[in-house]
């Protein structure tokens, strides 16, 4: 009888891959996927970065009878998928910052009583919310997928304390299946996420990491920008360049247009306009290289690029290995290139002592938040503040670095929670309790409100996002005058209007606590440190290792221990350069280099010219050496 189900699954599967995205064939690992989730199991898929995710929960949603509740950090990629999803003639919603009180309504009772609704798409941020949990409990919920399903996990290198809400929304449909889905986690953080997220029974489907049309190289070196220009000139094509700093992305994009190269920046601190500009002018060729932070590239699926380059260290092997991932999605060939000096080093040591601040330095930024922001006891839930995080500290004498760590430990206990990049919007709050005698002294701002009391709920309570072109439209006024009643209502006290801004923001998750309550458990804080000491030795094993093959290392990090050297990352070549005895080897590549200086000339050329003279393996050794180091 299994049997019988599995097959008429698998037809199911096979038909509505044909019917909405024209394959005949799933690519390895996916209908596995597929076909334990439509016998309802919990299921978590370990795939490759561009190893097609979605597909692995979209076809067994359409399969299924209900909606399928698509959590996911990443609102590029949210709107993306619902987009496409929409080409196909599938209804999709996604709600996430910057939509209106009205809009969201309307999406989620379409999700509650539309039955030809098949995907929402959500934040684990809304998970939090009382008016969500309320509503999903009308949803008819086939299955859950969960994006990046790293971040629920506590050893994790992303790890983001809204994710642990999915588990409590499960309560809600015990019969209903997730499907958790990363492109990197460690044995480690494996069988975390299952455990966080209660799988029934522990059900993992993982296809090998192994790119075998991607080359990583590590080369030490202090003229980062020479070397650069070299890989660019020597590989074709488009690319990515990772940098830490949002000043350095400017930097090195202008340093490469004075070399004649097409090169634009990205970071978050950018407005969503200008990032979407940028994006699709990469997208489209328009430019070849893109200069960022790690902002740039997640759920962003372009498959001809033929380099990605790092010129400083990531913090993890995992945020490396993603990064890096975006080369060659195309299965041709891609390299892979990190560019260090031992100043990056130090640096990368530096960066992990600041990020474990003292507990003491942790509960004082706190304390110091609420009273620089007025919050006072047992107050403060739901408010948010625009922060500028080099004016707090320095008003307040604190470093820079621990605040902005003592914060990210803060939101880890879902006290605060840090926006820098999905900031781009307006809030208002309602501060009258009494509105007779503003309707009789100012009839035409009192029907102005009312408009936008009708359109957002909460405003008596906490900030509310708005959307001024909405309320614009509402109201019959143009957008101008709709900003100038929005600041005359704030002028006079009737509310507090914040206008959209690209500053980060910060939101007090819950009222203020007293001191005592600020609690860590020794016990965790040291594991959460041994944890990040030992990827970060990881990392510098990596940079520093030449003894094992570059892929095999990734590989062995994400436990395949078994995987077979690569051949031609630099720790491959320069064992195959070993074969040769030094002092031949340095009298081959000497003349090479002599005879092709100047010139343009193949593989097949030097072969012809310097055969009679070497033997053929070695010459081909030499060449791929000089080939590298150019």
């Amino acid at each position: 009888m299994a049997g019988s189900d599995t097959n008429t699954n698998s037809q199911k599967a096979h038909r509505i891959l044909k019917e909405y995205w024209g394959y005949d064939k799933f690519r390895p690992l996916q209908e596995d996927i597929i076909l334990s989730v439509l016998e309802g199991r919990d299921t978590l898929a370990l795939l490759p970065t561009g190893g097609g995710k979605s597909i692995c929960f979209q076809v067994p949603a359409l399969a299924m009878e209900g909606l399928c509740v698509v959590i996911s950090p990443l609102i590029a990629l949210m709107k993306d998928q619902v987009e496409n999803l929409k080409k196909r003639g599938i209804k999709a919603e996604a709600i996430y910052s910057g939509k209106s009180a009205h809009e969201i309504d309307l999406i989620v009772n379409n999700a509650a009583f539309d039955k030809d609704f098949k995907f929402l798409y959500v934040s684990p941020e809304r998970l939090k919310t009382d008016s969500f949990r309320l509503n999903i409990s009308k949803m008819r919920v086939s299955m859950f997928a969960i994006d990046e399903a790293h971040c629920i996990s506590q050893w994790g290198y992303d790890f983001r304390p809204p994710y642990l809400e999915i588990a409590e929304i499960r309560k809600y449909f015990p019969e209903a299946p997730v499907l958790a889905l990363t492109a990197t986690a460690t044995p480690e953080v494996v069988k975390d996420i299952q455990l966080k997220l209660a799988f029934k029974k522990e059900n993992v489907f993982q296809k090998s990491f192994r790119r075998e049309n991607l080359t990583y190289y590590v080369v030490k070196e202090t003229d980062k920008n020479q070397r650069m220009l070299r890989i660019m000139n020597k590989y074709q094509g488009t690319g990515v360049v990772y940098v830490r700093n949002r000043r350095k992305t400017k930097e090195v994009a202008e340093f490469l247009r004075k070399q004649s190269i097409s090169a634009d920046y990205y970071h978050a601190g950018l407005d969503g306009e200008t990032r979407d500009r940028k994006q699709e002018a990469w997208m489209r060729g328009e430019t070849r290289v893109i200069v960022s932070t790690n902002a740039f590239g997640m759920g962003i699926d372009k498959p001809d690029v033929r380099f990605v380059i790092h010129i400083d260290i990531p913090d993890t092997l995992e945020a490396y290995f993603q990064e890096a991932g975006r080369g060659g999605r195309d299965e041709k060939p891609a390299v892979a290139i990190m560019l260090y000096d031992n100043n990056d080093l130090r640096e990368l040591k530096r960066n992990f002592t600041m990020s474990f601040p003292p507990i003491e330095v942790i509960k004082k930024v706190y304390l110091t938040l609420c009273t620089h922001f007025n919050i006072s006891m047992h107050a403060g839930k739901g408010y948010s503040h625009i922060f500028d995080l080099e004016f707090f500290t320095k008003t307040n004498g604190l470093n820079i670095t621990q605040t902005y760590n003592s914060i990210r430990f803060l939101e880890k206990m879902g006290l605060v929670m840090l926006l820098e990049d999905e900031t781009r919007f307006s809030v208002v709050k309602v501060l009258m309790n009494h509105f007779e005698h503003f309707e009789k002294t100012q009839p035409r701002l009192s029907e102005f409100l009312k408009t936008i009391l009708r359109s957002y709920s909460g405003l008596f309570v906490n900030y509310v996002k708005i959307n001024e072109e909405e309320i614009a439209r509402r109201t019959d006024l143009d957008e101008e005058k709709t900003i100038e009643n929005l600041k005359e209502l704030h002028k006079q006290k009737v509310i507090s209007y914040r206008p959209k801004t690209s500053k980060p923001m910060i939101i007090f998750l819950e009222d203020r606590i007293e001191e005592d309550y600020i609690y860590f458990d020794p016990a965790i804080y040291a594991r959460r440190k041994e944890v990040a000491e030992n990827r970060l030795k990881s990392v510098i094993e990596y940079v520093t290792g030449e003894d094992i093959c570059r892929s095999r290392k990734l590989l062995q990090y994400f436990g395949e221990m078994e995987s077979p050297a690569c051949g031609s990352c630099d720790v491959c070549l320069k064992k195959s350069r070993s074969r040769i005895p030094s002092s031949e080897f340095e009298k081959i590549a000497a003349e090479i280099e002599e005879y092709t200086k100047g010139k343009n000339v193949n593989i097949k050329e030097i072969l012809y010219h310097f055969s009679p003279k070497y033997d053929e393996e070695k010459i081909v050794e030499v060449v791929r050496w000089l080939g590298d180091r150019s």
